[in-house]
């Protein structure tokens, strides 16, 4: 008989599955370890006199990862004849291990307060990774050569064996703090534990501190505001529940081996007074930001905001190391009570690897696709040397990165939908579905091609007043009482530029500061109630109608309907507008599937609404990818 043991996960990153095989190879213990779609399964040789050991040792070491959700364990038929084996095919980008942290914060160990400390399957590796194969040789610690005890780290049972970017103290890359043209170094435990006491000690006091990490440039700021674009990271565990409302999901997520970025609704009133209802905030991933968060703590100061930057700027501090970088986007997970999808970003999800694929070249949004003898690899392009391949398929959007006589362009809607049908194997089939990032747009899937059963319709701004005073009889009358009583929103809608988008059109009309999609999806969320006002989603011409969408809100604003109830009722209304078409559109083409792309969808009312109108037939979306445009990267090959 074997003991096997099931830890249920959807993702199919190995990162897990090969910290369980690290686990069972430090025992020595005879088993098979295979990941499904579903889950892992662990089977063991039940008769090993460590079997217990290992099985504490898992409960104890294993990272929580937030798309983990129970384990559960039984006896099988058969005996394991071998010890597990697994391959690091490409670099990670995640949190820190609890066994990596503990030794960062142990005074007898060598990576005592060492900001590069990392193992196999934890860390920010994919900040020193040049380009494939994935070996040392091919990444900026090339020339950094590991200490005999970091070189027998690399090639023993342990959950640092085939680890490729190996240091610490002794073999390490030093650090320097510059601030006024002085430079700080460190390179030993003191020296480094100092480093970061004096620039935890400079942002209590107000300065800004530019910080080179494995994760990119971080820019550390205190504030009474949030610049655009930025996150509140969250230093201290004990107190996050006490500042915001987190679900035990979005709390868990948070303390991830994934380290996400979740936005969170926050409880504490003067953090609400400061920073407003809803928020974006992160837990301390890497070493830099970790080891920076202890020395805040301990200063009192339980967050601090950060921008991540593509580059260095000017601060007041600067903390750097000798080494290029590469950085990725981080990743932004949208979590319910009933659901959990990655709205956003590279990180985590890429590099991947897809164990069937055809022979076409990918490129989209900086991402390419590969064929070779396990599949499709896919990863940023600067990673690939050369790629042979027999067709190219490419952003219709993007200048042609290759040269090829078999070249096509593709629309990152088809792109992203044909991701959904690739990960749920929904080849052959009838799939609906609709893609929500800038555009709405319907497709459908027959099993063989993509069509577009309602296009996208580009917003233009051009004419904007005149098309609403023409738009049905009476609507003059609306455009003359804007002029009257809102003349400031009229100057800023007539002086909207062609490339300006519907939503910056929408919070202009709702007056809102931060003019974006995302600065109405915020404003939403303030609402408490239920029920909003219908807003005007309707079709003409088998085309979303935006002067329609735009006059009925500018409507209800005449009437005085606050900002926050409006926002809410605008993502409602495209909820009903939504389920409405592909329910519509499923019983035309008999479709069994109905597909969610674009990370548009990952607002709370939005998809709470969609949830609610689609119960019958839950939406399928992407589950290891994102659900926006890193994901058309994965459908191009399929087109």
């Amino acid at each position: 008989m074997a003991f096997t043991l099931e830890v249920m996960t959807s993702f199919s990153q190995p990162m897990i599955k090969n910290y369980l095989i690290s686990i069972i190879r430090t025992f020595g213990i005879k088993a098979v370890v295979h990941q499904q779609k579903t889950k892992i399964i662990c089977a063991f040789d039940s008769g090993h006199e460590k079997l217990q050991e290992c099985l504490e040792s898992i409960g104890t070491n294993l990272p929580a990862s937030c798309f983990m959700t129970k384990s559960e364990f039984y006896d099988i038929e058969g005996e394991p004849e071998t010890v597990p084996d697994f391959d690091i095919e490409y670099p990670i980008a995640l949190g820190l291990c609890p066994g990596c942290q503990k030794e960062m914060f142990d005074p007898g160990s060598k990576r005592y307060y060492y900001p590069f400390t990392h193992c196999t399957h934890c860390g920010g590796q994919y900040a020193f990774f040049d380009h494939y194969p994935y070996v040392r040789s091919n990444t900026a610690l090339s020339y950094v050569k590991p200490c005999p005890t970091c070189e027998k780290e690399s090639v023993s049972f342990g959950r640092r064996e085939k680890q490729v970017l190996n240091s610490c103290h002794e073999c390490g890359i030093p650090v320097k703090l510059i601030h006024k043209g002085n430079e700080r170094y460190a390179n030993d435990p003191g020296s480094f534990r100092t480093m970061f006491e004096v620039a935890a000690k400079a942002l209590r006091d107000g300065k800004t501190l530019l910080m080179k990490t494995t994760m990119g440039y971080r820019l550390f700021y205190r504030t009474d505001k949030l610049d655009q674009g930025s996150v509140l990271m969250l230093t201290n565990a004990m107190k996050i529940t006490e500042y915001c409302s987190l679900i035990n999901d979005e709390f868990n997520a948070l303390l991830s081996i994934e380290r996400p970025i979740i936005h969170a609704a926050l409880k504490d009133e003067t953090l609400r007074s400061t920073f407003g209802a809803t928020i974006d905030v992160k837990y301390p991933d890497e070493g830099f930001s970790i080891l920076l968060g202890k020395e805040l703590t301990l200063l009192g100061l339980d967050f601090i905001a950060y921008r991540a930057l593509e580059s260095a700027v000017e601060a007041d501090l600067s903390m750097d190391f000798d080494l290029n970088i590469h950085s990725q986007s981080d990743m932004r997970l949208f979590i319910n009570k009933d659901v959990k999808f990655i709205a956003s970003g590279e990180r985590v999800s890429f590099p991947a690897r897809l164990p069937f694929g055809t022979d076409t070249l990918s490129i989209a949004n900086g991402l390419v696709g590969i064929k070779d003898e396990k599949g499709m690899l896919f990863d940023q392009m600067e990673r690939f040397s050369s790629a042979s391949t027999l067709k190219v398929n490419q952003l219709e959007t993007e200048i042609p990165a290759v040269e090829s006589a078999n070249f096509h362009t593709m629309a990152e809607d088809e792109a992203s939908f044909m991701s959904v049908i690739a990960e749920h194997n929904k080849f052959g089939t009838k799939v609906v579905g609709a893609y929500f990032e800038g555009e709405p747009s319907f497709l459908y899937y027959d099993g063989k091609k993509v069509i577009r059963v309602v296009p996208p319709k580009p917003f233009s701004p051009e004419g904007l007043l005149e098309k609403m005073a023409t738009l049905r009889e009476g609507s003059d009358r609306l455009v003359a009482n804007m002029r009257i009583k809102l003349p400031e929103m009229v100057e800023a809608l007539s002086s909207l530029k062609e490339g300006a988008t519907l939503f910056e059109a929408t919070a202009i009309i709702l007056d809102l500061e931060e003019k974006s999609y995302e600065g109405v999806m915020k404003e939403a969320l303030k609402f408490v109630g239920k029920g909003g006002l219908q807003i005007d989603t309707k079709v003409e011409d088998n085309r979303f109608n935006h002067v329609a969408f735009l006059s009925s809100i500018i409507s209800y604003r005449l009437a005085d309907v606050d900002a926050v109830y409006l926002s809410y009722s605008i993502f409602e209304s495209f909820g009903d507008y939504f389920s409405e078409l592909l329910t519509e559109i499923k019983g035309k083409t008999k479709a069994s599937d109905v597909v969610l792309c674009g990370s548009y969808f990952a607002g709370q009312s939005l998809f709470s609404r969609l949830q609610r109108n689609l119960k019958t037939t839950p939406p399928l979306m992407n589950v290891s990818y994102p659900i926006g445009k890193e994901s058309c990267v994965v459908g191009g090959v399929f087109l």
